[in-house]
């Protein structure tokens, strides 16, 4: 019984992740109808923040989550509005295009910068954790979840009780009547982008404590967003959560099967991916047609 809570436990520290980076991609999906394939880099880009930060002025990683978030805030306004903007009604496989080629010339920017060495940010308590009984907390994993949940909610209430997240939510609803009532949506697009990109900074400053970091690293947390949205659901943030945390579950119960290693674990989560898909597409918490 205690192995079983323990699994759980991890299953959830480790969903705090995937809640921080299906997040902001989720929200740029949902409103912006852009499957956003360079949100991996951006993930990647908060990562080496958070890294840099750390190993030349000795800044706490979690306390650089807030430069990492204000970052990629700009560096997302600036993509949105100068690019992305100008295919924003353009078919999807434009947009999945374009937002791949801007993946590819961050990837490199970050090779020209950092090479391909590999980067780990190591602060005091790494590898230490809170013991309960039996049970092990992992600190960074324990304070990741933490982040992860504040970020969740801080989005929500952005989006739910603010002018600008009801903006947000109008021009998702409908672009053309949220024009109607005055609406900027030059703005409100890169505005949209910006938040999102934000929240991947903050992802990235979460994963470069639990792995070490190359300028590629960011590839596979792009199809765990993609997954952790489906799962959940898109257009709500709280369907983003569950959808995170549940990833986290499944992956972990696969990892302790006997003999099945991540790519079983990989291929047991992308499978349950396709029966969800198949069975309730709309995700656990999406609203039916």
């Amino acid at each position: 019984m205690a192995y079983l809570v323990q699994l759980v436990v991890l299953g959830l520290l480790i969903g705090g992740i995937y809640v921080a980076v299906g997040v902001g991609f989720g929200l740029v999906w949902g409103v912006l109808n852009i499957v956003n394939l360079s949100h991996g880099a951006l993930v990647v880009v908060g990562a080496y923040l958070t890294w840099w930060l750390f190993a030349n002025h000795g800044l706490d990683p979690f306390l650089s989550l807030p430069l990492d978030a204000l970052l990629l805030f700009c560096l997302g306004y600036g993509m949105q509005r100068v690019v992305i903007n100008r295919v924003i009604r353009a078919p999807l496989l434009f947009t999945f295009l374009l937002t791949f080629g801007l993946n590819l010339i961050v990837i490199n920017v970050l090779l020209y910068l950092f090479k391909s060495d590999f980067r780990s940010v190591t602060p005091s308590y790494a590898g230490a954790g809170l013991v309960l009984g039996p049970l092990v907390f992992p600190y960074i994993r324990l304070g990741s979840l933490a982040v992860a949940v504040v970020l969740a909610g801080g989005l929500g209430l952005l989006l739910h009780r603010t002018r600008t997240g009801l903006a947000i939510q109008a021009v998702g609803s409908d672009r053309d009547a949220a024009q109607l009532v005055g609406i900027d949506l030059r703005h409100t697009y890169a505005l949209t982008f910006a938040i999102g990109a934000a929240c991947a900074g903050v992802a990235g400053g979460l994963i470069s404590l639990i792995q070490a970091i190359t300028p590629t690293a960011g590839e596979p947390y792009t199809l765990q967003a993609f997954v952790v949205v489906i799962l959940g659901g898109l257009g709500r943030v709280s369907a983003s959560v569950v959808g995170g945390l549940l990833f986290g579950l499944i992956e972990v119960f696969a990892q302790s099967i006997p003999g099945s290693g991540s790519v079983y674990a990989n291929a047991i989560a992308f499978g349950l991916l396709v029966l969800v898909l198949v069975t309730r597409p709309q995700g656990v918490m999406g609203r039916r047609p």
